[in-house]
């Protein structure tokens, strides 16, 4: 162990199937915490489960669709119960627009986005924020995106859902700062996951972003996004709230 302080710690990461999240959760067990993956296909979920319990770490899984309060309930009933505490929570589960512009965005793309990146992630926040305002200590981590520094790298709702993301973080971090909890978010540019963009390159949305998504520079690994979402969530970063940082190799610079 490192000493980032999270040996014993309950930790919930979602999306943690594959890409960011099966690496954060993997690094979060590295570290001695208690993780608890979240993910909507059984199969990946329980990869990532086998996987920490193989490197010697502790970790379940709980199956099932995060824009259901019922999946949101048992996520965080499961962690209390099993690891008596909730110390942690990523909230990394995504999934992508088909890059569609405004006028182009169909109500079902809309209505998705918007569910899965951004209300999901807010239930769950909710749900957990009662037991980490008991306890008087919380960290929460989101993964927002180049998306949500700008509105040259994707389509409308992903855009509009990863700066609801942003404003979030912001919001949690003012409301709470005085409370022990901590939110920030990482927002990563080009990453190597399993994500798939279904978009027509002909389309007017793909044919404009395409020129800038082409700044993004090198595609990281989700081990790297992992490691900043471990920094985020450490004791390390005590005094670091309301941040977003980017994870872009200087893309939000240019």
């Amino acid at each position: 162990m490192s000493g980032t302080g999270f040996e014993g710690r309950g930790v919930v990461v979602t999306g943690a199937g594959s890409g960011i999240g099966r690496a954060t959760a993997l690094r979060f067990a590295e570290e001695g915490a208690n993780v608890l993956v979240a993910d909507l296909n059984r199969e990946t979920a329980q990869q990532t489960v086998e996987a920490v319990r193989t490197a010697g770490g502790v970790a379940r899984a709980v199956v099932g669709d995060l824009g259901e309060q019922r999946v949101v309930d048992e996520i965080v009933a499961t962690a209390m119960d099993a690891y008596g505490g909730l110390d942690v929570l990523v909230n990394n589960a995504g999934i992508m627009d088909r890059m569609s512009a405004l006028a182009d965005t169909e109500d079902a793309e809309w209505e998705r986005v918007i569910r899965v990146n951004l209300t999901a992630p807010f239930m769950l926040t909710r749900a957990a924020l009662p037991h980490m305002l008991a306890r008087g200590r919380g960290a929460i981590v989101f993964t927002a995106s180049e998306a949500g520094l700008r509105g040259s790298a994707a389509g409308a709702a992903y855009t509009a859902a990863k700066h609801g993301i942003v404003g979030l973080t912001k919001s949690l971090a003012v409301m709470y700062r005085n409370k022990g909890i901590r939110a920030n978010a990482i927002a990563p540019g080009a990453t190597s996951t399993n994500i798939r963009v279904d978009a027509e390159a002909t389309a007017h949305g793909p044919s404009v972003i395409g020129s800038h998504v082409g700044l993004s520079g090198r595609v990281a690994d989700a081990a790297e996004q992992a490691a900043a979402i471990l920094f985020l969530a450490s004791d390390a970063a005590g005094n670091i709230n309301g941040a977003v940082l980017p994870v872009d190799n200087g893309w939000s610079a240019v």
